[in-house]
């Protein structure tokens, strides 16, 4: 699944290096399998790419979090989610990351599960419970 990259995306992964350029398009597939249909938003002055069922903050679903090294994965709500493989990192009040360095990290034991649960986080929220 390739989804199209926008000029303000191609903007974006141009001020990264090749390496965490590649591993943010992996990233970006990864989440738009995990969390259909949702609207993806462009934030180049935080370098970062929203996912999210609306267009507010309270919407936002997970973000990918361009850095020199890496590609973060942020997950919204992640604290209350069950994280047995401890992929969570981050000191937020709800919100945490999960650190991707290779390819291979999307492959990590609970990866998957964490996202899909952000997404039920979510829609439980959105039916007041």
């Amino acid at each position: 699944m390739t989804v199209e990259v926008s000029r303000e995306l191609a903007s974006l992964l141009a001020t990264a290096e090749p390496e965490i350029r590649t591993l943010a398009l992996e990233t970006r597939e990864f989440v738009n399998r995990i969390v259909p249909g949702a609207d993806e938003m462009i934030d180049s002055k935080a370098r970062l790419i929203g996912y999210g069922y609306g267009p507010g903050y309270a919407d936002t679903i997970c973000v990918i979090m361009l850095t020199k090294k890496a590609v973060n994965l942020g997950i919204a709500r992640a604290v209350g989610l069950p994280d047995p493989h401890g992929l969570r990192e981050g000191t937020g009040k709800r919100h945490r990351h999960v650190k991707l360095r290779r390819s291979s990290d999307l492959r990590k034991p609970g990866l998957r599960v964490l996202l899909k649960s952000a997404v039920k986080a979510w829609k439980a929220g959105r039916q007041g419970g």
